[in-house]
This record gives C-alpha cells, sequence and structure tokens, in this order.
C-alpha cells in the first residue's frame, strides 16, 4: 500500500531540489500525482475530486510512479500536490535513526518543517498509522491469544512462527531488527522466507492459506485484505516502527495562489482514520473497483466535498 525510498534513492531525491518550473504558473492546470500503489491512487484521487470541486483546473498524474519519481517531480515543480508518508521523511532527510519519526507528532512537525526550506507544504495528515507490521493467521492467533508484538515475540520463543517477508523487511535495521530489540525475541532465518519484492499481498496471502507452512506475513497497517484473509495485526506498543501517516504535500507558490485547498483537504483526510483507510482499500483490492469511483463515493457519502 505504501512504498519506501532506499537510502540511494532518498539521496538521489535531495539532489534534485530546484529545477524548472510550468510555464505560466497562474493558468497552469494543477497538477495532481500520486504513487502507483492502491493507497497512493486512492488519496490522489480523493485531492483531485475535492479540487475539481473547487473549481480548479486539474490535471491527473494519478499513478505516476514510486516514490522516487513522484517526489522529484514535486520538487521540480512538474507536479503541484501529492499524498505522501510522514515517515519518508527519516529517508527524504537521510535521518532514520532520529527517534522523533517513531511518533506521530514528531514524524509530522519533523518533516514539515524540514520540507519548508524546500519549498514544500504539508497539509493535515491522515490519523492511520500505514506502517510495517506483522499479521498473524486468525486461527493461531484466537488459538494463542496473540494480538500484540509481545505476543508474538512469546510465539517465536515458542517456535510457533513461520515469517513470509520482503528481504528489506528482514534486514532494514528499522524493521524487523527493530521489533526483535523492542520486544526481546530473535526470529531465526531458517523460519523466515524472505522474497525479493515488497508485496503485501503475497505475504499476506502466504499467512493466511499457510503456504510453505508460513503463518505469519509482513504487512502495511491499513492494507485493505486484512479483514478478508483473517488475518490478526500484532500492534507494536513499544512503537519498534517509524510512523506512516499520510498527508496531501503540495508546493508553497501552488497553495499561495489556492488558500481554499488547506480547508478543503483538512476535513477530508482527518476523516481517514486505520478501520476506513482499510476498508476502502478492500472495495480496491479485494472487491475490483476503480480507484476514483470509490474516492467519489466516499467523499460524497460523507459530505466531504467543498
Amino acid at each position: 500500500m505504501r512504498t519506501r525510498p532506499t537510502r540511494r534513492t532518498a539521496l538521489a531525491i535531495l539532489a534534485a531540489l530546484a529545477g524548472p518550473t510550468r510555464g505560466d504558473a497562474a493558468n497552469a492546470p494543477i497538477v495532481v500525482a500520486s504513487k502507483s500503489d492502491t493507497e497512493g491512487a486512492l488519496t490522489g484521487a480523493m485531492i483531485a475530486v475535492a479540487l475539481d470541486h473547487l473549481g480548479l483546473p486539474v490535471e491527473r498524474k494519478l499513478g505516476l510512479g514510486p516514490t522516487l519519481i513522484v517526489r522529484t517531480s514535486l520538487l521540480s515543480g512538474d507536479v503541484d500536490i501529492y499524498p505522501e508518508y510522514t515517515g519518508n521523511g527519516a529517508f527524504f532527510t537521510d535521518t532514520v535513526a532520529d527517534p522523533a519519526w517513531k511518533t506521530s507528532d514528531g514524524a509530522f512537525e519533523t518533516v514539515r518543517r524540514r520540507d519548508a526550506a524546500r519549498g514544500l507544504v504539508w497539509l493535515d495528515r491522515a490519523r492511520a498509522n500505514n506502517t510495517w507490521l506483522i499479521a498473524v493467521n486468525g486461527a493461531l492467533a484466537r488459538r494463542e491469544n496473540l494480538a500484540s508484538m509481545a505476543d508474538f515475540a512469546r510465539a517465536v520463543r515458542a517456535g510457533l512462527i513461520r515469517l513470509a517477508a520482503s528481504t528489506e523487511f528482514v534486514e532494514s535495521p528499522a524493521a524487523l531488527p527493530s521489533f526483535e530489540a523492542a520486544y526481546d525475541f530473535h526470529l531465526p532465518l531458517d523460519r523466515i522466507i524472505s522474497l525479493p519484492g515488497g508485496d503485501t499481498a503475497v505475504t499476506a496471502r502466504a499467512a493466511a492459506q499457510g503456504i510453505s507452512g508460513v503463518n505469519a506475513g509482513m504487512v502495511y497497517g491499513t492494507d485493505g485484505a486484512l479483514a478478508a484473509l483473517d488475518l490478526a495485526v500484532m500492534s507494536d506498543p513499544r512503537a519498534a516502527q517509524i510512523v506512516y501517516e499520510v498527508a496531501p504535500v503540495i508546493r508553497a507558490e501552488t497553495l499561495a495562489r489556492h488558500p481554499e485547498i488547506r480547508p478543503a483537504l483538512a476535513r477530508i483526510f482527518a476523516s481517514l482514520e486505520a478501520p476506513i483507510l482499510r476498508g476502502l482499500n478492500a472495495r480496491i483490492t479485494v472487491e475490483g473497483e476503480i480507484p476514483e469511483t470509490v474516492a467519489r463515493r466516499y467523499l460524497a457519502e460523507r459530505n466531504l466535498l467543498p
């Protein structure tokens, strides 16, 4: 549901701070972009629909690409606004070890302050943490009373867990090793199926269906298929993971021309709590609906359009 840049791509982004802007900015359409993941397309569509209803000219570049491409396009002026996750600021600034990224307010204020120097404004965020988490097969979780990472650690020590996860999740100090340190456990490599990609649909399905003996999988906090697959997400009360809350990021010059954008989007993103995002994502990933159709219906049903 969410893409995270690598350290190398984050440093490349920082090198792309100033670039040419599009022609006559005063009359140009507002370019709304998103990444190519499900939640990016959904929240990007919400932004575009809201701007349409404000009577602003909009050009859609939804599903533009991964973090590097979309972020660089925003910095260069080829894109005006897109939804991004607060925790990715840790990679944009090469400050992953800073504890500020592991609290909601700390992550938001840090990325907001740092991006202001680059001419970017972070608008109000959704209070839904789409961070890395671990989900356990529902039957196992009920049988062993597993609800938190402390419970998961107990199950690991009892030899009950076989995990499917991406290589990045297994090796990155900010992911599985951070969980292990916070909850005092070690998952042996022979109890892990490590995959080269980061597709949580694959790891979640493996945990749900017991593929290759797997009963736990790497997931993101607002993945849409969690309920449908009967997976129990382990809570992280010790805040082992960086916080990833989605928010519109807009070029300061664009917001200065159209200040009405801020309150319009604030109402929308304030409504996006984790259970709501999971349900909306499920309409796309489970039920096969088009992201903009889901976005339009949600905004109309909640009376959130300006």
